[in-house]
């Protein structure tokens, strides 16, 4: 088969890397010039992804072009029209990722149940709204992507620290862009995300279940980083997906979205509340589900192509993953001083089985060297499957210690409150089977 990948930061560069040890055919594409180089000598590259659309074109139904981002939904929409098949998203997609008022209104039009949430485009009226409602919210940037180490869930029971915030982001906003932003009512309870692909016509089922840990450090510590790490099931699911994500397929339907859909939720004993949509492959989430495939990528794309057969073959238990990073992650400034052309190494003891589980992301081949390449530190993730949360942990994080680069850095903590907190509480609210 033939696969054109499409990004701008070269999210799914493990994805391409895997097809094309199966023998695929794969070229992709990177935007972004400080990522240009990752994975050379491993993948082949393209420097105009629209000068490969007549080779995708000669493989007919072997032909395959996937978008990484929730950004080119529109030009998806048209390559569609034009009779590529292609994995992704679409503009609707887009739209209920990036313009967050947009989703929630969109599930509140179903009939779910949604968390106030209120739009602005200047920080001072976002500051004067908190002073006189006096209450907990969360900061939520729009834009598919819009920094999210910037975004910030409210601690003060009435507001203190939001209006502090706002009124710095107000001081130190540069730029002609006009702000634009959220703040959505805190809701407590569990966090849990359900994520299913969709063939252009219905949901491939089983759906899963995630549990991701945004924080940078370990203990719920630092800057939402977008991900750190997750706990992943395709067991169990019916109950969320059947109340939230399943009501959107009509919708996604209509639009021509093909492509992995992820809604964030919040559970409590007053019900689910959707938070936030994820209109693409999500990373590392991608590599942590591949490790609960019973089936190849090729494979699944096939069916999301639009196939009869709407089974995935998937194991049971949980995968869990650990994101490996360099300074100064998760932030950019500095990279080239600090880390970029580090040596990735592994540990003698590392087997075939352990390579295949760990998903490099910023890395590429110089001299027959491993080295950290991009532009922010994201070595990649590692992966580990079992029977609970524990045993899934534990194999992901001995591999973790196989993986030798200077100052790598992870969280010890991923899936220590999924097993301890999480899935009792969500199971004692019927979220979850007995």
């Amino acid at each position: 088969m033939r696969f054109l990948g499409i990004g701008d930061d070269g999210d799914l560069c493990a994805m391409y890397y895997g097809l094309a040890r199966a023998g695929h055919d794969v070229r992709m594409y990177i935007g972004s010039p400080d990522s240009r180089g990752l994975y050379a000598g491993m993948v082949a590259a393209t420097p105009d992804w629209q000068s490969e659309l007549g080779w995708v074109r000669a493989a007919g139904q072997e032909g395959i072009v996937l978008f990484e981002s929730a950004q080119h939904g529109a030009l998806q929409n048209r390559l569609r029209g034009e009779g590529f098949q292609v994995i992704g998203g679409s503009a609707f997609g887009d739209r209920l990722e990036a313009d967050r008022g947009f989703g929630q209104a969109q599930l509140a039009g179903l009939g779910l149940r949604i968390a106030a949430s209120h739009e602005f485009d200047n920080f001072a009226e976002a500051a004067a709204f908190v002073h006189e409602t006096r209450a907990r919210y969360v900061f939520k940037s729009n834009g598919a992507n819009s920094p999210r180490t910037r975004n910030y869930i409210g601690q003060m029971d009435e507001g203190d620290d939001m209006i502090a915030l706002l009124r710095a982001y107000e001081r130190q906003w540069r730029g002609p862009e006009v702000p634009d932003f959220v703040l959505m009512e805190y809701v407590a309870g569990v966090e849990v995300g359900v994520g299913a692909y969709f063939n252009g016509h219905k949901f491939l089922e089983p759906a899963c279940l995630d549990w991701e840990h945004k924080r940078f450090f370990s203990g719920e510590l630092g800057e939402l980083t977008g991900e750190m790490g997750t706990i992943v099931t395709y067991r169990g699911y019916e109950c969320i997906f059947g109340r939230t994500l399943a009501h959107m397929a009509g919708a996604l339907a209509a639009s021509g979205y093909c492509g992995y859909i992820n809604l964030n939720l919040m559970a409590n004993e007053h019900g689910l509340w959707p938070l936030e949509f994820t209109s693409r492959f999500g990373y590392p989430g991608f590599a942590i589900c591949e490790a609960l495939h019973d089936e190849p990528w090729d494979s699944i794309f096939m069916k999301m192509l639009g196939g009869a057969d709407t089974r995935l073959q998937t194991r049971t238990g949980f995968a869990a993953g650990v994101v490996l990073t360099v300074p100064p992650f998760p932030h950019g400034h500095g990279y080239a001083e600090l880390s970029r052309g580090l040596p990735v190494l592994f540990d003698a003891s590392m087997t075939h089985a352990e390579r295949k589980a760990l998903h490099l992301a910023e890395v590429a081949m110089e001299a027959d060297q491993l080295m950290t390449s991009g532009k922010i530190g994201y070595v990649g993730v590692a992966t580990g499957t079992g029977a609970t949360v524990d045993a899934a942990r534990e194999r992901a994080y001995a591999l973790a210690r196989k993986v030798i680069v200077p100052n790598l850095r992870y969280r010890t903590d991923i899936g220590e409150r999924v097993a301890r907190r999480d899935l009792d509480a969500l199971t004692r609210l019927g979220y979850l089977p007995a």
